[in-house]
């Protein structure tokens, strides 16, 4: 008797098998059998090898999966790339293009004026609309009345407003999460005085307010502006009116008319030509139109240079040639200008008393609203300084009732 033996790849045990000198014919027989099935055994392993391989493969393709191998499932952490998914409020869901919720925007001013352009031809909105005041603060740096403004809000329904800040590039608004301000500022530029980037800021603001299809009015405010009364009536008196409140009106002095230039001609003539105050505030399709101009506004920008000032200018004028019948004719915002000067009065602490207070909020004049007289002709005020933010806040209860 005599023995052989063969050894798989899979490190299988030795088969031996013995036969009879005399049986060569078994022998041969047998010995067919053990290379057939060695040959069975290499094709299973070797398929289960490119089964693993591919499974692993679909693995980096989905994350992390179960693996088979001889010992049952096993956990494998495979390294690969991974999709990220979009965050909730900038998919593309009717939430987030009703209202944006981050305000940190990439658009540059001319892709953000096209898109707060876009007017749905539907007029029937597919939500319950309830229309909005927004708040549009145009500061150089911090906001000396945040605690009075924070007072204003606090409390208030807030599906009825919306606040914005255009800072200096680089300014971050230090407030508490709990505030109406907090990751309320939109991206800014930078602003100088007396120039048409200042108006570009305000239209940054506007277009910005437009990305927000509940806003229906839109109010400019400075660091320096106060409320005179509370949210509620200034909320009733704005969405209620059927007029803007642009303060447009011919100068006939070097003031005025002596800052036209006859470039603006045949577009824009003398007669055409307004000055108002800064501090406006507009109704949503005034806003739109405003933010859809290029004709006008690349005039303004091109022949309105110091001494004139676009920010007087451009929207009197093109509120007065486009849509006058839809203007007020009239500021909302109590400025002292009785100094003279390039700038108005400034009100410190000693200034702020009740009767001051009261002087403002009603003046014994009448104003025209809606077609009929109203003794309301001021909602906020300005110039005041920091140091009145202690009286403001003392009597901002009893005066103002917030």
């Amino acid at each position: 008797m005599r023995s052989r033996g063969s050894r798989d790849d899979l490190n299988c045990k030795y088969v031996s098998i013995s036969v009879k000198d005399s049986s060569i014919g078994l022998f041969k027989l047998i010995l067919f059998f053990i290379i057939f099935v060695v040959g069975v055994m290499i094709g299973l392993l070797s398929s289960s090898h490119v089964d693993r391989f591919l499974h692993l493969q679909t693995q980096q393709f989905y994350g992390n999966q179960t693996v088979w191998n001889e010992s049952g499932y096993i956990n494998v952490t495979v390294s690969c790339p991974v999709i990220p998914k979009c965050e909730k409020e900038d998919c593309l869901s009717m939430e987030s293009f009703l209202a944006p919720k981050n305000l940190d925007h990439r658009m540059t001013d001319k892709e953000l004026f096209w898109r707060a352009s876009l007017v749905p031809s539907k007029t029937e909105y597919p939500y319950v609309r309830k229309p909005k005041v927004a708040f549009m603060f145009l500061t150089r740096g911090p906001l000396p009345f945040l605690p009075l403004w924070e007072r204003f809000f606090y409390g208030q329904n807030q599906e009825m407003y919306s606040i914005y800040v255009h800072a200096v590039p680089g300014f971050e608004l230090n407030v508490t999460k709990t505030s109406d301000f907090y990751r309320r500022q939109i991206p800014s530029q930078k602003v100088k005085w007396g120039t048409v980037s200042l108006f570009d800021a305000e239209r940054r603001l506007l277009a910005n307010a437009l990305l927000d299809f509940s806003n229906e009015r839109f109010i400019l405010l400075s660091e320096s502006c106060i409320p005179v009364y509370n949210l509620p009536t200034v909320y009733k008196y704005l969405t209620e009116s059927q007029h803007s409140f642009v303060q447009s009106y011919d100068d006939p002095s070097r003031y005025g008319r002596g800052r036209y230039s006859r470039h603006l001609l045949p577009d824009i003539h003398l007669r055409d030509w307004r000055k108002g105050s800064q501090w406006f505030e507009l109704s949503r399709s005034l806003a739109i139109g405003i933010v859809s101009d290029t004709k006008y506004y690349t005039l303004f920008k091109k022949y309105c240079l110091p001494a004139c000032y676009p920010d007087e200018h451009y929207l009197p004028t093109y509120i007065r040639k486009f849509y006058g019948s839809l203007n007020s004719n009239r500021t909302i915002t109590y400025v002292d200008w009785s100094q003279k000067g390039p700038h108005p009065a400034s009100f410190t602490a000693e200034n702020i008393t009740e009767e001051f207070i009261q002087y403002i909020r009603n003046n014994g004049t009448l104003c025209t609203y809606n077609f009929d007289q109203t003794p309301i002709c001021y909602l906020f005020a300005r110039k005041f300084a920091p140091t009145a933010l202690a009286p403001l806040l003392n009597l901002s209860m009893k005066v103002m009732g917030f």
